[in-house]
């Protein structure tokens, strides 16, 4: 292995990085790539999300939306071809409020996003002709984009009458839905390897550059330090992106936050298995009684459990026939993470505030109160920008490049981010957001200055 010689290392067997692999040898003939990850791959983090996707995405401009359309036409490509290997639905992301005046926010908002590319708005307010078509529950040809936006009370019960009665408008939008995060992945990764990709269990402890060029990676095996020629390293190692970032001398404008997933067997059938991703876009102030106020107002620890928590709890189905499972997130607490470390630690009020809210979302869920079921609490670190978008394109390092940054978005993603990589990485033909995920973006006044104005969590959940 001292004297191994390839034409690319690539650091990290997440998503992104098989992705990357799978894009480089299996659509664009490069034979000698090398994937390098000391974990099993797919298991640090693109495992823990809700493996869905969407192309609904707000601005500023249209950059994000084009991405996750392409990433999408790619899936979509990839679930033909294996006859659907990795499960992809069309069933659609669902956005719900009970607040009478935010229903005029939710439809600016979707004209906006509507005219960023992502498809037509229908508004259904009791005097549209066009009728309102639920999602069927499995495959994903032949369904509208842009998204369906529902006014009219009597719709909204007729089709979803699990959802709180205060619901006053619901926002479906179409080009979303969920997949196998797992299948997804061995399958690029299969495909890779079968044309020349190789995997190797080992750490990247070091990366040799000469002139400002790549000349060499270091890796650490279980048995052997090794010394890997080659011109062209590739940082896709997720939440340790920064880290990796510095062996190259370059500081990536990236940070970390740790957001958790609950799992649960839904025993009593409350949520349809057939329902689409539901997410409440109000804040949530939890349904305590009487008694139970009192002992959360007498520590400090406990009493902001009594105010309103933020707007973005969502969930859906998981599984296959005879399954009863749901996943349900809510970021309702992140903080930036300086390190990342493992094993992760969750609070320990998580799946108590989740299910109270889910209460609000779907009243019958209080029938689980009194008897909690049993969670599964899984979670992983969400890599971010400071406006929460992604860093594709090469550093300031001869032959050194980055896939990553992908935020709770990676799933849905890699498959455009790895095209895009590859193009960069070969000389190929970029497409014209390119610039928009490149480093050299914050070289840019106009791009600082938009920066002022921008959030962290736009566009995520």
């Amino acid at each position: 292995m001292e004297n191994m010689k390839v034409d690319i290392v690539i650091c990290g067997a997440g998503i992104a990085g098989i992705a990357a692999a799978y894009e480089l040898a299996v659509r664009r003939g490069v034979r000698n790539v090398l994937l390098v990850d000391e974990r099993a791959p797919l298991t640090l983090t693109s495992d823990k999300s809700t493996e869905a996707y969407r192309n609904w995405w707000p601005g500023p401009g249209d950059a994000m939306a084009r991405l996750m359309d392409r990433s999408i036409d790619l899936l979509e490509e990839l679930a033909e071809a294996s006859d659907n290997y990795f499960h992809l639905n069309r069933r659609g992301y669902v956005y719900l409020t009970a607040v009478p005046s935010t229903k005029a926010t939710l439809q600016n908002e979707a004209e906006e996003i509507s005219a960023l590319g992502a498809g037509p708005l229908r508004v259904h307010d009791g005097r549209s002709a066009t009728p309102y078509q639920p999602s069927p529950a499995h495959g994903f040809a032949g369904q509208p984009d842009g998204a369906d936006l529902l006014l009219d009370p009597a719709l909204i019960r007729a089709h979803y009458p699990y959802l709180n009665s205060g619901v006053c408008a619901l926002l479906h939008a179409r080009r979303c839905g969920w997949l196998s995060a797992q299948q997804l992945g061995m399958y690029l990764l299969d495909q890779a390897r079968a044309h020349g990709v190789t995997l190797l269990t080992g750490r990247v402890t070091g990366v040799d550059v000469v002139k400002q060029r790549v000349t060499a990676v270091h890796v650490q095996t279980a048995s052997v330090a090794a010394r890997i020629q080659t011109a062209v390293f590739v940082n896709a190692a997720g939440p340790l992106l920064k880290a990796v970032g510095r062996l190259v001398g370059v500081e990536l404008p990236v940070f970390n936050e740790l957001h958790a997933k609950l799992a649960f067997d839904d025993a009593l059938g409350i949520a349809p298995r057939e329902a689409p991703l539901l997410i409440w876009n109000d804040p949530i102030a939890l349904p305590w009684t009487d008694a139970e106020r009192a002992d959360l107002a007498e520590s400090p620890e406990t009493a902001w459990l009594l105010d309103p928590l933020p707007a973005g709890l969502h969930f859906r189905p998981e599984g296959g026939p005879g399954s009863q499972t749901l996943l349900a997130l809510w970021p309702y607490h992140i903080d930036a993470v300086e390190r990342p470390s493992w094993p992760l630690h969750f609070p320990p009020e998580y799946q108590e505030v989740l299910m109270r809210g889910l209460c609000v979302m779907v009243p019958q869920m209080a029938a689980y109160l009194d008897r909690m079921p049993q969670p599964w609490i899984d979670g992983g670190y969400y890599c971010k920008t400071r406006e929460n978008r992604p860093l594709i394109g090469p550093l300031p390092v001869a032959g050194a490049f980055v896939i990553g940054a992908l935020s709770g978005y990676g799933v849905m993603a890699a498959a455009a981010a790895g095209e895009l990589l590859a193009a960069h990485v070969t000389g190929g033909a970029l497409p014209d957001y390119a610039p928009a995920f490149d480093l050299r973006r914050y070289d840019d006044p106009a791009y600082q200055a938009l920066l002022d104005g921008w959030s962290a969590i736009q566009g995520q959940l």
